[in-house]
C-alpha cells in the first residue's frame, strides 16, 4: 500500500495543477491526515487543516512538500499557494509534525493513463527490470482500477493541497 501511495504522489507531481480558491477566508476544518480520505470528496475546494509529518521538501524551489499521517500509510502533497503566507517549505522541516491549512484539491488520473502505467511496467519487466518493482507497479494499477470500479468512476482521484499557512507542532 505504501508503494501505491508513492506512485499516487509521484503521479500527482507529474500532473500537478492549480485552481481558483473559492473559500479562502472560510474557517478551516482540522483533520489528522490518516482520517482525511474518509471525507476528502466532500472537502474538495474547501479550506481544511491537516496534521502530518514532513517526509520530503523540494530542494530547489521549496514550493511543495509531502506529509504522512501517524500510520505512514497515507501521503499528501502540499503545494505553496501563491496567495498564502507560505514562502517555501524549508528542508529543515523534514520529520517535523505540521498543521497545514490550505485548499484541498483533487487530480483525476484517467483510465488511459493507468493503462499506460500498466503497459510501461510490463515493458520494463520484459526488458529485464526489477520483478519486485514491476509487481508493485502492477499491484498499484490493480488497486486503482478496483477503486474506480467500486465507485463507478472512469478516473482515479489523487488528493493534494494548496497550502496557505502552516504551524510546526513538535
Amino acid at each position: 500500500m505504501k508503494q501505491f501511495l508513492f506512485v499516487a504522489a509521484f503521479a500527482l507531481a507529474l500532473f500537478s495543477c492549480s485552481g481558483n480558491r473559492q473559500q479562502g477566508d472560510a474557517l478551516a476544518v482540522a483533520y489528522d491526515l490518516d482520517n482525511l480520505l474518509a471525507v476528502a470528496e466532500e472537502q474538495v475546494e474547501n479550506t481544511v487543516t491537516v496534521v502530518g509529518f514532513v517526509t520530503h521538501t523540494c530542494k530547489h524551489s521549496g514550493q511543495k512538500c509531502f506529509i504522512v499521517g501517524e500510520s505512514q500509510a497515507i501521503s499528501l502533497q502540499v503545494n505553496v499557494d501563491p496567495e498564502g503566507e507560505i514562502g517555501s517549505f524549508n528542508p529543515e522541516l523534514m520529520g517535523s509534525k505540521l498543521a497545514i491549512t490550505g485548499i484541498l484539491k483533487e487530480h483525476h488520473v484517467l483510465g488511459e493513463s493507468i493503462d499506460q502505467m500498466e503497459s510501461n511496467a510490463l515493458q520494463t519487466l520484459e526488458e529485464g527490470g526489477s520483478p519486485e518493482a514491476c509487481a508493485a507497479e502492477l499491484n498499484n494499477v490493480s488497486e486503482m482500477r478496483q477503486w474506480m470500479l467500486d465507485r463507478g468512476k472512469d478516473y482515479f482521484v489523487i488528493y493534494y493541497m494548496d497550502g496557505l499557512t502552516y504551524e510546526v507542532l513538535d
